[in-house]
């Protein structure tokens, strides 16, 4: 795992929806930084989605800047691809810049390991905060509030520490192109 403190990872990506790059740089004047690595077919992130459409709308006037990142292999994983992402952006109404990691760069420097996987960054671009969305998962029984990343998140906007307790994200693996695996991805 990317280890507190760390400063945010510099990206340039193509958003899904305007196929314009995206920098880390384009988002330096936010109180708080949101990363996301998600996609589309996972079943973990299609359990959280209308949470996750509920997080983008409560913080959307906030001064918070949400990126959502797919790194997945969109040649094995079609629904993965940008045109597939573009539509869930449109599906959802969302106003998060969703971005497209085709190298799976951004996946590396990250150390994302999983979809859904969530980092957070303070007004410095430090990482305060990386662990799941909340404790929720499919056929769990449990409702999505969101409720570790909105505490994370909450305590960032209010200018107070955020909680040392974080538990680690849940998901399915990042799909890696063949010979692509990072070197911290557990070989089989």
């Amino acid at each position: 795992m990317l280890p507190l403190g760390t400063p945010a990872p510099d990206f340039s990506l193509p958003d899904v929806v305007t196929g314009k790059p995206t920098k880390l740089a384009d988002f330096a004047s936010s109180k708080a930084l949101v990363v996301m690595f998600i996609c589309n077919h996972c079943p973990y992130v299609k359990h959280i989605e209308d949470g996750l459409t509920a997080f983008d709308r409560d913080y959307r006037d906030k001064d918070v800047a949400i990126v959502a990142i797919s790194s997945n292999d969109a040649g094995a994983y079609p629904d993965d691809a940008p045109d597939k992402l573009a539509a869930a952006v449109r599906r959802n109404g969302w106003s998060l810049h969703y971005l497209h990691d085709p190298d799976q760069s951004a996946a590396k420097s990250y150390t994302a390991a999983c979809t859904p996987d969530f980092f957070l960054f303070d007004s410095r671009r430090t990482l305060v905060y990386r662990g799941q969305f909340d404790a929720s998962r499919p056929k769990s029984g449990i409702p999505v509030t969101g409720a570790d990343l909105r505490a994370a998140l909450d305590a960032v906007l209010a200018g107070a520490a955020v909680s040392a307790t974080q538990k680690p994200s849940i998901g399915c693996n990042i799909k890696w192109r063949p010979g692509n695996e990072p070197a911290y991805f557990p070989q089989r």
